[in-house]
């Protein structure tokens, strides 16, 4: 109990304290015309209330990561607190401020842009199609998640008692090795998917949002309940690997737990509510605070699944039995009862549901912003966005665990090449560029190693590909050293005074489409 209270005192002290440093570094300018009113397009460019941002924020970033991935990274005991701690204050939040700030000052432009004017035109392209596989292997993996929740949650065969006849013998039927009613689910996510993607972000996202917020809020304040009241105790603090079958938490428990600590998919989220925010003064709770509101979600997570399961062997014989939905549905279920579960569940279930609808509508931006086609008409949204849906279909019928395995790399990898933009930015306007480039440096190294020691890589001896990604991370760190001199010095134009009451009048002239 006392390592999750300490966990919980560190990431709030982590946003108050590290927060405003890192915050300093950009210099903040209150006066500043945000990207919302100069580009008002009543699609993309909206401003919103702070609070109504910060909660997309929030749930746009925090999918089944912050969930299950704690869940999977408690298998090596406590330790896995100082990675969510640690990863979330000077790694995660970083990069999503960082990530929000640089959009910000280029006029509201996604991560592929920021990457090429921070760390050369020439990785633009890379940068496109690296990203683009990247959201859609989050929406891919963000379908089949949340609705196996769903489906553990209301099974086929309540479902189809309650219909009768043929449609209730339907719903139990197999379908290409799964269930009637999953596939009935995963298609319903997918028409939620396409018509939050299409629809102006104000007209699904940002009413939809705060709904599902309240779900999960009861889930964090339950479990948290519970927690502090004794119903889960905790196993005493250890740095021991507790890991059941021996596993070595290098480089995998990095992988393993990304969101909740850093993760590369909120660098594109972060420039998505760039285009939201009616000042700069919001940027720090925004982009910071949402992932410290993370982190803490995933310490919640992880000290449940300690607690509940009475250490490391209790959940592998849980994760073995149901995976980590099962073990969702068991904790939530038994410390909150049926309903409260419910509700608690359903939190759960829209984490990833609130990720992978705004993954497909920064991958439609994204090949917007590549080929100059305004998306100011629904046909051309949807002339963009379709194949986009037609890959991650397809996708769904590949090894869900093949998946996601490259979709923890890839997400990893990003994060790095974020940092090291993040890095640029700062060093450009002679901000305190170490912030960005220690964890870039970090990522790098971690990033390399996994993909050379895991069977996702040439899987070769931990310590060989350690030593390689050693090398790999003083490169890119030696090689931003060397550049950094020579960086050409970025200043901001003088802007003019916009009261927020000319933000909201502006907004009252815009058609939505």
């Amino acid at each position: 109990m006392l390592y999750f209270l300490l966990g919980s005192g560190a990431l709030l002290l982590g946003y108050t304290l590290y927060g405003r440093l890192v915050e300093r570094s950009v210099r903040p300018d209150p006066d500043r015309v945000m990207p919302a009113v100069a580009k008002a397009d009543g699609v993309d460019f909206v401003a919103m209330p702070t609070w109504r941002v910060y909660l997309i924020q929030l749930l746009n970033i925090a999918g089944l990561g912050p969930v299950f991935g704690p869940i999977m990274g408690a298998l090596w005991g406590p330790q896995v607190f100082l990675w969510v701690v640690v990863g979330s204050v000077i790694g995660g939040g970083v990069q999503d401020f960082l990530a929000g700030a640089m959009s910000v000052r280029n006029g509201g432009a996604g991560l592929p842009d920021l990457i090429s004017r921070y760390l050369g035109r020439g990785v633009r392209h890379l940068a496109v199609a690296f990203i683009l596989v990247l959201m859609v292997l989050v929406g891919t993996v963000f379908v089949r998640g949340p609705a196996m929740l769903l489906v553990d949650l209301i099974p086929a065969e309540q479902v189809g008692g309650w219909l009768g006849g043929g449609v209730g013998s339907f719903i139990q039927d197999d379908l290409g090795g799964q269930s009637a009613w999953l596939t009935l689910v995963m298609v319903a996510i997918f028409v939620y998917y396409l018509l939050a993607t299409l629809l102006p972000i104000n007209v699904v996202i940002g009413r939809l949002y705060p709904v599902f917020a309240i779900a999960l809020l009861v889930m964090v304040a339950g479990l948290a309940l519970a927690l502090l009241a004794g119903a889960m105790p905790l196993p005493r603090f250890t740095l021991e690997n507790l890991h059941p079958q021996g596993l070595a938490a290098w480089p995998v428990i990095f992988i393993t737990v990304s969101c909740g600590a850093v993760s590369g998919f909120h660098s594109t989220q972060s420039p998505l509510m760039a285009r939201c925010l009616k000042s700069e003064r919001s940027m720090r709770p925004v982009f910071y605070g949402a992932m410290i509101a993370e982190g803490f979600i995933a310490l919640v997570w992880a000290s449940a699944a300690q607690g509940f399961y009475g250490g490391s062997e209790g959940l592998a014989a849980a994760l073995a039995a149901g995976g980590p939905g099962g073990v969702v549905h068991h904790v939530c279920v038994d410390t909150m009862g049926l309903f409260g579960g419910f509700i608690a569940i359903i939190g759960v279930v829209v984490l990833p549901i609130t990720s992978g609808d705004t993954a497909f509508r920064v991958g439609r931006l994204i090949v917007a912003d590549y080929v100059g086609l305004p998306q100011n008409r629904v046909r051309n949204r949807l002339l963009l966005a379709s194949p986009l849906f037609v890959v991650a279909l397809a996708l769904n019928v590949v090894d869900f665990s093949v998946v996601w395995r490259y979709f923890g790399w890839a997400n990893q990898t990003l994060a790095a090449v974020a940092l090291w933009a993040g890095a640029v930015f700062l060093a450009r306007r002679q901000g305190r560029w170490w912030l960005a480039a220690v964890p870039a440096t970090f990522m790098t190294v971690m990033t390399t190693s996994y993909i050379l020691v895991e069977d996702v890589g040439p899987d070769l001896p931990v310590r060989l590909g350690t030593a390689i990604g050693v090398l790999a991370g003083a490169a890119a760190l030696g090689a931003f050293l060397v550049a950094r001199p020579r960086l050409e010095p970025e200043v901001d134009e003088p802007q003019t005074v916009v009261p927020l009451s000319e933000v909201d009048r502006a907004m009252d002239d815009v058609k939505v489409c």
